[in-house]
């Protein structure tokens, strides 16, 4: 039964993080030196005590040596890293939703293995997928068919006990941090399914590029450490094939569907940074002969980021339940809406709305350079139009709802 009192476990994990977050991580992350310019790179040293505390392996089961922790346990606790820094959220996010799919539900015996016991006992060994989610570009699909594919895409030709990998990805979430990365690739250029290999860092061929900087030739418009990642004659072992050729688990709705919640949980806690900065703010401020907070239009502002960002972790705590929960689907004690879509759209809406609102409270000094408000707001900006939240995500909502389904060609 869906419950909204967290248990003792939850209580710590969500309280524990929280004295993390105002101890660790936004005294770096707030920096006004950290904040004025526009290149902020991922804070290294608190990423690596995040990961020293538990939260790189959160949701991989304890029998993996991880938390064990379900998807609500981990929307609580992400929502409070994503408060702090939502790039070291990000980062923790992508990980931790990978090394459970990886380590607790895809690898063969074998390669969990081979890997298990190294991302355990490295707290730098970060996760990371090079391939496109099962619904990106959604949207492409319902005016125009889908472009040709991109002659760079990846491609692996199986030569005796090897595959040998050629192509270059675009922007791989994670790459600059990652020792291992799942990669997406087409193994028979006439077919339309992809398969996936398990490619180390280290494996000969693999060069993962500079990240991009946030001013240059191209505009850094992600959140937490990415960068290209190219293949010339990569070789893996044959055995790192990951499920079955042509068929990769990783291209599926419901393996995707796990980590949606996650982001949308960083992306509420940059919501609730940015509005808590407003509220402190609007006590000590005083215009007219008093508090801002006094005034109506303050007031109402406040109210407004408040209601919005309750509505999103409804809507979050929910999708994540009942991902953890299928069966409620199924006996129809819940709608059979992609919840987790819906959770995600709604809350970079929300988060965005609040971003604008804080940052009004602020005045002038909002858009301030070493003031967190216009770091906040670019944030907000980031995840609403990201891809799996910009307007043609609610298109899987649309579908849904009138049960249409899309030719497979157009969902791959």
């Amino acid at each position: 039964m869906y419950d909204l009192r967290l248990t003792p476990e939850q209580l710590e994990f969500r309280d524990t993080v929280r004295d993390f977050v105002d101890s660790e991580v936004k005294p770096a992350a707030l920096s006004p030196k950290r904040l004025e310019p526009f290149e902020k790179p991922l804070l290294t040293d608190v990423l690596d005590k995040a990961s020293q505390m538990g939260l790189r392996a959160l949701a991989l089961s304890e029998e993996a040596g991880g938390a064990g922790a379900d998807g609500l346990t981990a929307c609580i606790v992400l929502e409070e890293l994503g408060a702090g820094d939502v790039d070291v959220a990000t980062v923790l996010a992508q990980t931790a939703a990978l090394g459970q799919a990886l380590f607790d539900r895809l690898m063969t015996p074998e390669q969990r293995k081979r890997y298990l016991p190294k991302f355990v006992a490295d707290e730098r060994f970060h996760l990371a997928f090079a391939g496109r989610a099962p619904d990106a570009g959604i949207g492409w699909s319902y005016h125009r068919p889908r472009a040709a594919e991109s002659g760079d895409e990846p491609v692996a030709a199986r030569k005796g006990n090897e595959w040998v990998i050629n192509g270059t990805v675009a922007f791989v979430a994670n790459a600059p941090v990652a020792k291992l990365i799942a990669v997406q690739v087409r193994t028979d250029p006439k077919k339309a399914g992809v398969s996936t290999l398990l490619v180390p860092r280290d494996a000969p061929g693999l060069t993962v590029r500079e990240p991009l900087r946030a001013v240059g030739d191209a505009v850094r418009w992600h959140h937490g450490s990415g960068a290209a990642v190219a293949f010339k004659d990569c070789r893996v072992p044959a055995d790192h094939l990951l499920g079955n050729e042509g068929r990769s688990p990783l291209a599926a709705s419901a393996e995707h569907a796990c980590s949606v919640p996650l982001l949308a949980a960083v992306n509420l806690g940059l919501g609730r940074a940015a509005y808590e900065a407003a509220l402190d703010y609007a006590k000590i401020r005083r215009q007219g002969g008093r508090m801002i907070v006094e005034h109506q239009a303050i007031g109402t502002k406040l109210a407004d980021c408040a209601i919005r960002l309750e509505l999103a972790r409804t809507a979050i705590w929910k999708a994540a339940w009942v991902l953890d929960h299928p069966d409620a689907v199924s006996d129809r004690s819940v709608s059979d809406l992609p919840l987790h879509v819906v959770a995600r759209v709604y809350t970079a809406e929300a988060v965005n709305d609040v971003a604008l609102l804080a940052a009004e409270c602020f005045g002038a000094m909002g858009v301030m350079r070493d003031m967190p408000l216009q770091k906040y707001v670019h944030d907000a900006m980031v995840f609403l139009h990201a891809e799996d939240a910009d307007g043609a995500a609610k298109l899987a909502v649309a579908e849904a709802v009138v049960g249409y389904q899309r030719p497979a060609a157009d969902a791959a």
